[in-house]
């Protein structure tokens, strides 16, 4: 490699990094989190002034820092998952409802990584025949669609986490009417928990039958609770959860607190429809303004230029 190529791919791999960098930082790229859109609305708490905030500009790299922190915490979040230990993992695998462990997990995403890395090589190997690459091409084939077969098996896992978490929110609201009513009846929390899971069907009714198969073992229903809020991890039902331990420590209305917090997740629910629904219009407006909008000016003006060419 000469210096000519070498400083080409310098000034290559220095303008996609900066890409990288200002596509990252774009806000569609980064959703806000609830802690985020709340904490405008305490910074009033705070009698200290900013004036008198300690500057940050005073880091080891200055200004620099804070430009690529947040590029950093990323890739450092991205290369966790190259960590082939098992802590966490467990975690994934439950809120996903496999009942794989996390050792027959890891060994399936190495079989991946294999498929991958043999795909890369023949691939490679094709290329070499031919005549159309080298060895240090083919080997960065090979290791890219390795680890591309690695990451792929732990995005699939992140995908179906999402979709349940998406289906338990869906399922939630109702089921939480059914316990309020039968509450409402006269029932205690367990025995309404226990006539949910009984008369429905889900991810969520799944979730419940192995708390009440805790329950049944010995294991105190407040506790079982707290250990199914933890496994899932979902907002709602951490908030669910802890309204039902609230009624059964203390013995407070529960019926009333399943039905506000079913109107919650609704309500949730709508505003992320609204949400997805303003970014999808704005979405719509590159194809009207990039395909539609040309089109209609070409059939509007083209029969003008043909009249006038036709009276020249």
């Amino acid at each position: 490699m000469n210096g000519h190529l070498a400083a080409v791919v310098a000034t290559g791999l220095g303008l996609g990094f900066g890409l990288w960098t200002v596509f990252a930082r774009i806000p569609a790229m980064r959703r806000p989190t609830f802690a985020d859109r709340v904490e405008p609305q305490l910074r009033s708490l705070e009698s200290r002034s900013k004036l008198l905030a300690e500057d940050e500009t005073s880091a080891l790299f200055g200004p620099l820092e804070r430009l690529f922190r947040l590029v950093l915490a990323d890739v450092v979040g991205r290369l966790g998952r190259f960590n082939i230990s098992v802590k966490g993992l467990r975690a994934r695998l439950a809120q996903a409802g496999r009942n794989e462990s996390a050792l027959e997990f890891r060994a399936v995403q190495f079989l991946w990584a294999g498929a991958g890395m043999v795909v890369g090589l023949v691939l490679s190997l094709v290329l070499a025949w031919s005549g159309r690459t080298n060895a240090m091409v083919g080997f960065a084939f090979t290791i890219g669609f390795m680890l591309g077969g690695y990451l792929s098996y732990d995005y699939l896992l992140g995908i179906r986490i999402k979709r349940r978490q998406a289906r338990i929110l869906a399922e939630f609201p109702a089921m939480a009417e059914l316990m309020a009513l039968a509450v409402g009846a006269g029932e205690s929390a367990g025995s309404a928990l226990d006539r949910v899971a009984r008369q429905s069907r889900g991810e969520l009714s799944a979730e419940f039958a192995k708390v009440l198969a805790q329950t049944r073992t010995g294991v105190p229903l407040v506790t079982a609770l707290g250990e199914f809020s933890d496994r899932l991890n979902v907002p709602a039902l951490t908030r669910f959860v802890d309204g039902i331990s609230v009624a059964v420590n203390r013995g407070t209305p529960l019926a009333d607190v399943l039905r506000a917090q079913a109107q919650d997740v609704r309500d949730v629910a709508k505003r992320e429809l609204m949400e997805a629904a303003g970014r999808k219009e704005i979405a719509m407006m590159i194809p009207l303004v990039f395909g539609v909008l040309p089109l209609t000016v070409v059939f509007a003006v083209f029969p003008g230029l043909a009249l006038l060419q036709i009276g020249l």
